[in-house]
């Protein structure tokens, strides 16, 4: 008790008439007893008591506080009326904490006095010399620990008394507003004006806040591992199920492929019997012819000779000369190997363009492949603005035969597995495949396109384009159209370059850029040619496309900036021929490799 020697026992409780009441007994509750007169200590220390001290924890004796706090009072400080720390004592014999006594005469020394004691008042001459009691000491020491032990175990679960670190006293108090625990002293000098509470009662209360959140992590986490358990099994279904599906898919592949490459053997080993029987039964042939002449020549050498003979024998001689008579000998070497395949090139055509095209569009369609041209490819002519599908116009053909135009493909242009005929107005992709080009700077390299001859950079032009099978891409595009390159950039309408319709049985489909515009109009048939109309207005940037009824298919919307040249892209087994005048421009059977 740090103010008053005074005890008091209120019920079961010691209480001192200072600043505190007995920790042991109420568990660290402290009430705030201001430093009234004597009688009124009492009074407040009594109503207080009955009024707030509520839910103690089990109270220690009467006797132990009250000889424990009686001890303590005889071993408490004159100065600071606290437990002796390194006590000395001086001449009189009474005793004080080493840094009071030298404290109070360090005051003395500056305002000139005599030193004293400052219990008795005893005066002395000169300072005197401080002597450690050592006996003291070990009182202090040891009742401080007893002290410590009771406010640490005075209940069954009490807690280790928490200190304020300013000025040593038990934290007793909760500061709502500096949210800090804080003692008796720092509630009175520092934090009279703030809302305060018990910090047991805050501990309670934030024990409860820990409990409902301790509760909603238990939740959170109960919920967590249920994810962690659904998402584990889903991992290892979707491992399964991916892993079945990369089996199957490079087991069809596998399969494909031997099945491919087994059929391949067996074509070749086919073409090569076929084509040695075919050479072997040609040279029997030119064996004989060769026979043949070789007897004439002799049955002439004989005839020469005659030439010397006599009249008679010259006459006679020459009625038995007989010339020799042979059979005709075929000289055309053929087979019939184009039509016995016709069924097996017919497949092989499918099937390329299942993979060159569908297969490729479910990849990218899986693989969400981007098909727009790289950033730094594309190039700013034009902006594009695509119009959907027309109806027939009653006089909408004459108008349109009005601007019709010649064309004739460009040779330099074309990949070398399109073969040009009648005179360079047919395009056909032989399955079998021409022999291989002259190279160009003009050709397609990789790609299976060719341009046309002529070009239009003004006016109105209409053309018509008879397509064998649906399966190709015709438009327009600039001369600088990429033609060395692989892959699709160098296609018509796969580039900022070109526009083009793209001819499908399943869908109609407009490209520009490499991006994909679907057409209303009904697929092109499959089992009949389709014939094509393509008009340009060059001024007005206007490219249509019209069906075979004459209806628009579709257009595009566009500020032309240099000049554009007819061009088609053409599948395996596929023929695109230009018509003029409305009639196809192929009439004779003139074939010629590019």
């Amino acid at each position: 008790m740090s103010l008053f020697a005074h005890y008091f026992v209120v019920g079961q409780y010691t209480v001192g008439g200072g600043m505190r009441f007995c920790l042991a007994c109420t568990q660290e509750k402290q009430l705030l007893v201001m430093s009234l007169p004597l009688p009124l200590v009492f009074q407040a220390a009594l109503h207080t008591l009955h009024t707030a001290i509520l839910d103690f924890a089990p109270r220690r004796p009467f006797d132990t506080c009250y000889k424990m706090e009686s001890q303590k009072h005889n071993l408490d400080c004159g100065i600071c009326y606290e437990l002796f720390k390194n006590p000395c004592t001086i001449q009189c014999g009474h005793s004080f904490c080493q840094d009071c006594i030298t404290s109070h005469w360090d005051s003395q020394q500056g305002r000139g006095q005599i030193f004293d004691c400052p219990f008795c008042k005893k005066e002395f001459d000169s300072r005197p010399a401080l002597s450690r009691n050592i006996n003291l000491y070990k009182l202090a020491s040891g009742l401080g620990q007893s002290e410590k032990e009771a406010r640490t175990t005075g209940a069954e679960g009490a807690r280790e008394e928490e200190l304020c670190e300013r000025h040593g006293k038990s934290l007793v108090l909760f500061c709502n507003q500096d949210r800090m625990s804080v003692c008796c002293e720092c509630a009175v000098k520092e934090c009279v004006s703030h809302k305060k509470s018990m910090l047991e009662e805050e501990r309670q209360s934030q024990e409860q806040i820990l409990q409902r959140k301790e509760k909603e992590m238990e939740r959170i986490i109960s919920e967590t591992e249920k994810n962690i358990h659904d998402l584990s099994e889903n991992i290892a279904q979707v491992k399964v199920t991916l892993q079945q599906t990369s089996t199957w898919v490079s087991a069809k592949f596998g399969s494909l492929l031997k099945v491919l490459v087994e059929k391949q053997e067996a074509m070749e080993l086919f073409l090569e019997e076929q084509r040695r029987d075919t050479i072997t039964e040609a040279e029997q042939r030119l064996q004989e012819m060769e026979e043949r002449v070789q007897k004439l020549r002799e049955n002439k050498k004989q005839v020469c000779k005659m030439q010397k003979l006599t009249d008679t024998e010259l006459i006679k001689e020459s009625m038995l000369v007989k010339v020799p008579e042979f059979q005709a000998v075929p000289t055309e070497v053929s087979s019939s190997l184009q039509e016995r395949l016709s069924g097996v090139t017919e497949v092989l055509s499918r099937v390329s363009k299942l993979l060159h095209e569908d297969l490729e569009r479910a990849l990218g369609a899986a693989l969400g492949l981007d098909k727009q041209a790289s950033p730094q490819d594309k190039r700013p002519i034009l902006a594009v603005v695509p119009s959907p599908a027309a109806p027939f116009a009653p006089g909408l053909r004459e108008g349109l035969d009005g601007h019709r135009c010649s064309l004739t493909f460009d040779p330099r242009t074309a990949n070398g597995h399109l073969s040009l005929s009648c005179g360079n107005t047919r395009a056909e992709h032989l399955s079998s495949g021409p022999p291989a080009p002259p190279a160009d700077q003009a050709r397609f390299d990789h790609t299976w396109q060719v341009l046309c001859l002529q070009g239009f950079s003004r006016g109105v032009h209409y053309w018509e384009l008879e397509v064998s099978k649906p399966w190709a891409y015709i438009g327009v595009t600039y001369e600088s159209i990429p033609r060395k390159e692989k892959g699709k950039r160098c296609m018509v309408g796969m580039n900022e370059l070109s526009w083009s319709l793209q001819l499908d049985e399943r869908q109609l489909s407009a490209w520009h850029g490499g991006r994909q515009e679907p057409v209303s109009a009904s697929p092109l048939p499959a089992a009949q040619p389709s014939r094509v109309g393509v008009q340009l207005d060059y001024e007005a940037g206007t490219l249509s496309f019209y069906g075979p009824d004459g209806g628009r298919l579709h257009a595009f919307h566009c500020a032309f900036t240099h000049t554009l040249y007819p061009a088609c892209w053409i599948g395996e087994g596929v023929s695109v021929t230009l018509s003029a005048g409305g009639e196809d421009c192929c009439v004779g059977t003139l074939t010629g490799n590019v």
